[in-house]
Parts: structure tokens; sequence; C-alpha cells
């Protein structure tokens, strides 16, 4: 018998497209969130030099390496022009799942809940359930074919129990990027009931048709109620280092550290050299590979023109409607699968209001050449 606190949690449908996929080249590997664009030299670099050194095959220090932790407010300051202090507000993880999970840990108590969008990664929904908060969903609603918060039910969604709001910027899946307005909305109803925002920050310089970036902790007020989470593996195509990291306020920051240090107690020594290095580096690549997901996003759209797809703003996937062809994400994901050679992720537990609607494309790992016969594989399938 399971115990509670997994009640309710499916398992994870990636891995099993991913295994049904097996290794067959001719198929599109568009379920999971990798990508084949290399990381920056120099974060190889650092990494071959790090192994063997005795001072990265340590747990000390707990908390990360001063090293890391200073490039890493070196990093956010030029994000969000505040300072972080690199010994009290600074904290790496094992990539920032774990930071948002001893995030969750830090500031909730069972029963309190937690406010996300509908859709958004299942990683973050029921980390929010494994913490034994409760999540509550605001939809993404589609407006002159952009993604939109629902800004009435979102302040609809507040209630005594509320603790935090736990945001990605982009979004994942549905690629949706917040505009100023939402984000207001988001400042304002922290501040006024002194609720945390946990802020995936992965993607949030993954940002197309000539978007930039509004970082929440640089608005009015929001440095003291923002917690971000960060890391190294999507902008920096780094997903294998396992490096991640969570800064805020000092005071939940040493709460957050007590979390990560009974929760992982260390994170990957010879990874963090790596990670250091990548955001020093002002060769990192980061703009030139959002040019090229941006050119493979674009591809999709042109592909799919004749399906109901939503537009990524940002990110590395996007959402196809399969509803309206009159299937269920997982009858779409294995016709796509089967008969078109394309691996998809159904969203059935991604979200309340959208979710069963759609399948997830990734378009961050195959060449825009491999994408350019999508219309013909999807004509297969449909």
């Amino acid at each position: 018998m399971s115990v509670r606190r997994l009640e309710g949690i499916p398992g994870f449908s990636i891995d099993r497209v991913a295994a049904a996929a097996g290794s067959d080249p001719e198929i599109l590997r568009m379920e999971n969130l990798d990508t084949d664009l290399l990381p920056p030299q120099s974060a190889i670099k650092a990494t071959r030099a790090a192994i063997g050194r005795d001072d990265d095959n340590s747990y000390l220090p707990f908390t990360g390496t001063l090293d890391l932790r200073s490039a890493v407010s070196e990093h956010l300051k030029k994000l969000t022009k505040l300072e972080y202090d690199p010994n009290s507000q600074i904290v790496i993880t094992c990539g920032g799942t774990e930071g948002m999970f001893d995030a969750l840990l830090a500031t909730t108590d069972p029963g309190d809940e937690v406010v996300l969008t509908d859709p958004t990664y299942a990683g973050m929904i029921y980390r929010v359930q494994l913490a034994g908060a409760v999540p509550r969903l605001v939809p993404f609603v589609i407006r002159e074919n952009q993604w939109r918060l629902d800004l009435n039910a979102l302040r609809a969604s507040i209630n005594k129990r509320t603790r935090a709001l736990f945001i990605m910027n982009p979004s994942m899946p549905s690629g949706a990027v917040l505009n100023q307005t939402e984000w207001k909305a988001i400042a304002d109803i922290c501040q006024h009931n002194s609720f945390w925002l946990i802020y995936n920050a992965a993607m949030e310089r993954i940002l197309f048709d000539q978007r930039t970036l509004i970082h929440p902790a640089s608005l009015d007020g929001m440095a003291e109620r923002t917690i971000i989470v960060g890391s190294v593996s999507k902008e920096y195509r780094m997903i294998g280092w396992r490096v991640g990291w969570v800064a805020g306020p000092k005071e939940i920051m040493a709460d957050i550290a007590k979390v990560h240090i009974y929760n992982v107690v260390a994170p990957t020594g010879i990874s963090q050299a790596g990670a250091a290095a990548a955001l020093r580096d002002s060769n990192n690549g980061v703009t030139e590979a959002v040019n090229i997901w941006e050119q493979r996003r674009d591809v999709l759209l042109e592909q799919l023109h004749n399906y109901s797809v939503i537009p990524a703003a940002g990110g590395w996937s996007l959402l196809l409607n399969v509803k309206e062809i009159g299937l269920t994400s997982f009858e779409a994901s294995k016709s796509l699968l089967e008969k078109g050679k394309i691996a998809a992720t159904p969203m059935r537990d991604w979200g309340k209001v959208n979710s069963d609607q759609f399948v997830r494309l990734v378009f961050s790992n195959e060449p825009a050449k491999r994408l350019a016969d999508l219309k013909a594989r999807f004509t297969r399938v449909f």
C-alpha cells in the first residue's frame, strides 16, 4: 500500500514514451527536454580539470563552493541589479529540481496551498504535493493566439491557506511568457498578503520574438519576497552536470540551506567547477543557442500551421491540441509514435483545465532539417 503522500501522484509519462521510442534513429525525439547543442567549452574544460582534484572530491562546503556561489551572485546581479551575498543568500543544489523542493519544504507546512499555473511542469505540481502542501492551479487562457494568465482566476485562488506562488517563466510545457501586467498582478498579491514567490528561472533568458527579460525580483518590493531557483541545465545546455542554485532573502535562505543539507548534503563537486566557468564565460553561447531554438520553433509552426498549435513565446516546447482531432493526449502520443515516428509526451497530468487535450512537442533536441518533414509525418498519423 502506498503512503498517503504518494496518493494521486502519477508516474512520469516522459520516460514511458522514451522507452517506447527506443533507439530508432528515424524517430524524432520530441518527448524530453534535452538539447543537442553543446555546453560551453569552458565548462567542459573546467570540469575535466576538476576530476582528481582533492578540493572537488569533498562534501564540503555543504552549500556549494564559494567560487560557484560568487559566480551565481555575479550572474544574478547582471539580471536583477541586486546584490546577493554568496555566504548567506545563495545555496548550490543538485539541479534546479532539488532547489524547488528545498524551497517548498522551507516555506510551507502540510495543508498549506501553493498557487501554480495550469498547465505547468508536472515536477512542480507533484513536488508541492510531496512536500505536504496542496497545489492550486490557475489556468492560462488563449487570447490572440497567445497564452495569457487568467488574472481574475489568480486573484480568486487566494485564501487563508495560501503560502506561496510557484511560477516558471517561460512556462513549461506551453512556452507561455508572462507580460508586465501579469507580473505586476503576481507582485501585488505577494506583497499584499506577505506570500513567497518561488520563481523557477531555469529558462528565463530563452525568449523569442525580441522579448526582454522581466525579472520578478527586480519589481518594486519583490526582492524580499522572491526565492529564485536557477540552474545551468537549460540556458547553458548542461543537463548532465546537475547543478542549480537557490537565492533569496537571508532569513529564508538559512532554512533552505538547512533543508538542502539534510536532503542532499552536497552538490556534485566536479560539476560545480564547470558551472562556475560557464557562468563567467562571455562566450557561453546562450544568445546563439536561443536563436537556434527560435528557428526550430518557427519550423514547427510552419510545418503545423493546419493544426491547433499555440506558438511558444520562449522555452523549449509548445503544445498541440489533439482534442480537436478527437483524441486524448495518450491516444495521440501513441499514434504519433507508431505511425509518424514522433515521440511526444501526453499532458494529462500537467494541469487540470489544460491537460489531456494536449501533447507536448519539444523542439530543442532536433535540428531544423529533421523537423522539416513534420507535416508529412503528421499527415501519415492524422
